[in-house]
C-alpha cells in the first residue's frame, strides 16, 4: 500500500484505446511531457486515464446516485490510479462560434469591468445607480433595445436587391426574390396590383420602386395567372411581400443554410444607428470612468486598457476593482495577448489563443495541489510565444500544482522536468510507454521516434531552394491590422508564412482569391471540423462507407434478405439500432449535472440491430468494418480498387491509426485538416492548383511532419503551388520562400518584415522569426 502522501502518481494496467496494459509512475509537483508520434497513445494515457479517473471520482463524490451512471461512462480502462490529485483540463477545443462570447467573458474581465462602472464610475447628475447587469450587452437591463444587443443591424438597399436596373420585373430584376413558382407568384400579384412589370426597373418611378422593395404592407389581390395553353388557369388569392421583407424572412427564420446564404448575399451590416455599435442601452453609457465609457475601454488592446487603469482611482471601491482588473491583465500581456481587445469576439480567435486565455484565466484561479492536464498549448504559438508559455507553466507549477502536457514542441520537452515518451508508432504498433523519467535518460531508448528528433541524432540534408515559374501579387490589403500590406506570393514554390500570434499571417493569406492573376484552381485546407455531429465520421467524408455499404449488400446473404445498400447505413431506420438512432450512445441526462453519454444498452455502442449484424463481409459484420483502423483496412480491402485508393491516400499523410468510423467530433483540428488534405490528394489534378494551409503541422509529431511535408512538396515537385502558415521552424527552414510578418500583435504588427528565402530571412533584422529560424537552418531545431 502506497503512503497518503506518495509523491508519485502511479497508474497499472492501463489498457484505454490502444494502450497495452500499461504501468507507469509520474511525479507529482513536476512539468510532465507526454510525448510519441500522433495516435501513440499518449492522449489515451493522459486524458483517457489520468484525466478521466480524477473527473470519475470528482463525478463519484457529488453525485452519489448518478455513480451507477456514471461508471459505465466515465471509468477508464485501467487496473488501478494511485496518489492522483484532483485535476483540471484544459484542451484544444475550438469554442462555438457565438458572437456574443468575446475576450472579456472568456477570462471574467468583462465581469470586474461592469462592477467597476456599477460601483465607482461617474455618473450624470441626478441618474440612479446602475446594476453590473445593465453594463451587459448579453442582459435585458443592459441591451440596446434596436439591436438587440449585438451591435450591428441588417439591412438593404435598392442597388443590393435590383443589380441590373435595365430589366425589366419580369426579365428578373428583382434578384432577391425567390425562383419558381413563389417567384412568379409575386410578379402576378404585383401585375394585378397595377404595377407595370414590363417595364425597365430604372424607368418605373421612384414611389413604385420603393413600395415594391420596402413596404411592410402585405395586399391580398385575385390573380389570374398567365399559364400554357394546355393547363387549367384557376384564379387565387395572392398575397404580396416586399422584396426586403422575404429577404430579412427567410435571414432569421429559414432552416436552409443554403437560403439563408443567398439572402445575407442581399444584405449590408452596419452599426446599430441606436446605440453607434457600442451595443448598450443610452443609461450605460453615460457612464463614464477615467472619461471614458465602458464600450471605448472594451475595444482598447489590454496594453493600452492597463495603462488607462493606473492610477485613475478616485475612491478605495475604484483603487480595489482596478487592481483586481490589472492582476487579470497581468497575465494575460505575460503570454502574449496584450494586442487582443475584451470586446473581440470569441470566433475570431485562433485556438493557441484561446487556449492560453483559458490558461490566464486558472493561473488568477489560484488553486494548488491539483493536476493540470494540458493538450498541446504551444500549437499555433510562435517560438517567441512559447518562451512566455513556458514561464506560465512553470508559475502553476511553483504555485504547488503538478502540470501534466501532451506536447509535440521540442522546446516544451527540453523543458519538462519528466518526459513520458509512448510509442514506438501509432495505432496498434504503439500503446506502450518506451520511457518514464528525466528528458536527458530518453537518449539511449533506441526505438523512439522522440529521441530522434530531440537529440538532433539526424539533421535534414539542406533542400535546394526552387526558381519559381512566375509570381501572384496580393494587395493592397487594409483589413484588421494589416494596413495597405503587398506580398508576392513565388508559383512553382513551397511559401511559408510566418510571425508572432497575432501579427496578421491568416488575414494575409485569407485575401488569396482565385480571382487573382497566376491562379487557376485553389484549394484551401483548413482546421474546420469534417462534421459537427457524432453521425459525421472518416468513412463517411471520404466515400469509404459508400463503397463498404455497397459491397455488403452485394453479399449472398444480403441478396437472400433482400437487404438494399440502405440497410448497411447508421443514418436511416431499417438496419440502425432503433434504441439510440445509430449513434451508438444514449444521453444520460443528471441532475445539477451536464448530461453525459452512455454506450447504448441494446447494441452495445454498435449502431446496427442484431438483424444486421448478421451479414458479413470476408468475415467482418458492418460494425466491426467501421471500427478498423485505417490501415488495418487498407489490408482487408486491398483488392477494392475505389476503396484502396482513399486509404492509401490516408497513410501518406499520417493518419494510419484513425478508425474509420471515428466521430467527427473526436478528430483534432489538425488531423480534420490533414483528411482534407488526403481527400484532395486522390483526385486527378488537372493544370496548376494553387494549395493554400494554415498551420498544417498543429498537433503532429516531428516524425509526423516529415510524412506530411514528403506530401506537400510532392505537390510542389508535380507542378503546384503550395503556402502554409507555419510556426515550426524545421518546415520554415525547408520552404523556398519565407514572408515574415510582424515585427509584433495586434497594433504593432500587420507588416511584411522580411520576405525571400530562408537564409535571407534568418539574417533579417528586426524580426523576431529571424533567431529561431537560424538555429533550425544550423541543424539545432
Amino acid at each position: 500500500m502506497h503512503s497518503p502522501h506518495d509523491p508519485f502518481v502511479r497508474v497499472r494496467g492501463a489498457r484505454e484505446h490502444n494502450l497495452r496494459d500499461v504501468d507507469v509512475d509520474i511525479p507529482r509537483d513536476v512539468l510532465a511531457v507526454f510525448t510519441g508520434v500522433s495516435g501513440s497513445g499518449k492522449s489515451s494515457l493522459a486524458f483517457g486515464t489520468v484525466y478521466a479517473e480524477a473527473q470519475r471520482r470528482y463525478f463519484e463524490s457529488v453525485a452519489p446516485y448518478a455513480r451507477r451512471l456514471i461508471h459505465q461512462v466515465g471509468a477508464p480502462k485501467v487496473g488501478e490510479i494511485t496518489g492522483l490529485p484532483p485535476a483540471v483540463s484544459l484542451q484544444q477545443r475550438r469554442s462555438a462560434p457565438t458572437s456574443r462570447s468575446s475576450v472579456g467573458t472568456v477570462t471574467n474581465l468583462s465581469n470586474s469591468l461592469r462592477m467597476l462602472f456599477s460601483r465607482a464610475g461617474t455618473y450624470p447628475e441626478g441618474a440612479e445607480r446602475l446594476d453590473s447587469d445593465a453594463f451587459s450587452p448579453n442582459t435585458a437591463a443592459g441591451a440596446c433595445p434596436e439591436c438587440h444587443g449585438l451591435g450591428r443591424v441588417h439591412g438593404t438597399t435598392e442597388e443590393l436587391l435590383v443589380p441590373d436596373p435595365s430589366l425589366s420585373i419580369r426579365e428578373g430584376a428583382i434578384a432577391a426574390w425567390p425562383g419558381a413558382w413563389q417567384g412568379k407568384n409575386l410578379r402576378d400579384v404585383l401585375d394585378a396590383l397595377g404595377y407595370d412589370v414590363d417595364r425597365p426597373w430604372r424607368e418605373l418611378p421612384q414611389a413604385d420602386r420603393d413600395w415594391i422593395l420596402f413596404t411592410d404592407e402585405q395586399p391580398v389581390v385575385t390573380v389570374h395567372p398567365v399559364r400554357d395553353a394546355d393547363r387549367i388557369q384557376r384564379p387565387y388569392q395572392g398575397t404580396y411581400m416586399s422584396a426586403r421583407r422575404y429577404v430579412m424572412k427567410t435571414f432569421s427564420d429559414s432552416k436552409s443554410q443554403t437560403l439563408r446564404a443567398k439572402a445575407e448575399g442581399f444584405l449590408a451590416s452596419s452599426d446599430c444607428p441606436a446605440c453607434g455599435g457600442s451595443r448598450l442601452r443610452p443609461e450605460a453609457m453615460a457612464v463614464t470612468f477615467a472619461g471614458r465609457t465602458i464600450a471605448d475601454l472594451g475595444a482598447l488592446p489590454l496594453s493600452e486598457l492597463a495603462k488607462s487603469l493606473q492610477g485613475a482611482a478616485r475612491s478605495e471601491a475604484a483603487r480595489v476593482l482596478a487592481a483586481d482588473l490589472l492582476a487579470r491583465i497581468d497575465t494575460i500581456t505575460e503570454l502574449g495577448l496584450g494586442y487582443l481587445s475584451p470586446d473581440r469576439a470569441t470566433p475570431t480567435l485562433s485556438a493557441g489563443e484561446l487556449q492560453r486565455l483559458r490558461l490566464a484565466t486558472q493561473l488568477r484561479s489560484g488553486l494548488f495541489g491539483v493536476v493540470y492536464v494540458l493538450d498541446e498549448p504551444s500549437a499555433g504559438l510562435h517560438p517567441a510565444d512559447t518562451e512566455s508559455l513556458l514561464t506560465v507553466l512553470d508559475r502553476l507549477k511553483a504555485a504547488g500544482n503538478s502540470v501534466f502536457v501532451v506536447e509535440h514542441h521540442l522546446d516544451v520537452m527540453r523543458h519538462a522536468d519528466w518526459l513520458v515518451d509512448v510509442g514506438p508508432a501509432a495505432g496498434e504498433h504503439g500503446g506502450r510507454v518506451l520511457h518514464s523519467g528525466p528528458v536527458a535518460d530518453l537518449e539511449g531508448v533506441t526505438e523512439s521516434a522522440t529521441a530522434r528528433f530531440l537529440f538532433g541524432r539526424e539533421s535534414a540534408p539542406p533542400r535546394e531552394v526552387r526558381e519559381p515559374r512566375g509570381w501572384l501579387k496580393v494587395g493592397p490589403v487594409s483589413r484588421h491590422n494589416l494596413r495597405d500590406v503587398t506580398a508576392a506570393f513565388p508559383l512553382g514554390a513551397f511559401t511559408a508564412v510566418t510571425g508572432v500570434s497575432g501579427s496578421g499571417k491568416s488575414t494575409l493569406i485569407g485575401e488569396v482569391t482565385e480571382d487573382l492573376d497566376g491562379v487557376e484552381r485553389l484549394v484551401c485546407v483548413d482546421q474546420k471540423p469534417i462534421g459537427r455531429t457524432p453521425r459525421s465520421n472518416l468513412a463517411t467524408y471520404t466515400g469509404l462507407f459508400d463503397v463498404a455499404r455497397k459491397a455488403f449488400a452485394a453479399t449472398d446473404a444480403a441478396r437472400a434478405r433482400g437487404y438494399g445498400v440502405g440497410r448497411f447505413s447508421f443514418n436511416v431506420a431499417g438496419g440502425r439500432c432503433e434504441t439510440c438512432q445509430g449513434e451508438g450512445f444514449v444521453s444520460v441526462e443528471l441532475l445539477f449535472l451536464p448530461s453525459t453519454y452512455a454506450p447504448c444498452p441494446d447494441c452495445g455502442g454498435a449502431r446496427y440491430n442484431p438483424e444486421t449484424l448478421e451479414v458479413t463481409y470476408q468475415g467482418r459484420n458492418i460494425a466491426e468494418v467501421l471500427d478498423l483502423t485505417v490501415e488495418a483496412a487498407a489490408e482487408f480491402f486491398a483488392d477494392t480498387p475505389a476503396v484502396a485508393r482513399s486509404l492509401r491516400t490516408l497513410l501518406d499523410v499520417g493518419l494510419g491509426y484513425l478508425r474509420l468510423g471515428q466521430p467527427a467530433t473526436e478528430l483534432s483540428g489538425g488531423e480534420a485538416q490533414r483528411i482534407k488534405l488526403a481527400s484532395e490528394l486522390q483526385r486527378v489534378r488537372r493544370g496548376h492548383t494553387l494549395y493554400l494551409l494554415d498551420e498544417p503541422t498543429t498537433g503532429l509529431h516531428p516524425a509526423d511532419v516529415e510524412v506530411l511535408m514528403r506530401q506537400l512538396h510532392g505537390l510542389v515537385d508535380a507542378g503546384h503551388s503550395v503556402v502554409v502558415v507555419e510556426h515550426d521552424m524545421a518546415v520554415v527552414a525547408g520552404a523556398d520562400w519565407v514572408i515574415d510578418l510582424g515585427p509584433g500583435g495586434g497594433d504593432e504588427g500587420g507588416r511584411v518584415v522580411a520576405s525571400g528565402p530562408p537564409a535571407a530571412v534568418a539574417q533579417a533584422v528586426g524580426s523576431r522569426t529571424a533567431p529561431y529560424l537560424a538555429r533550425a537552418a544550423g541543424g539545432g531545431r
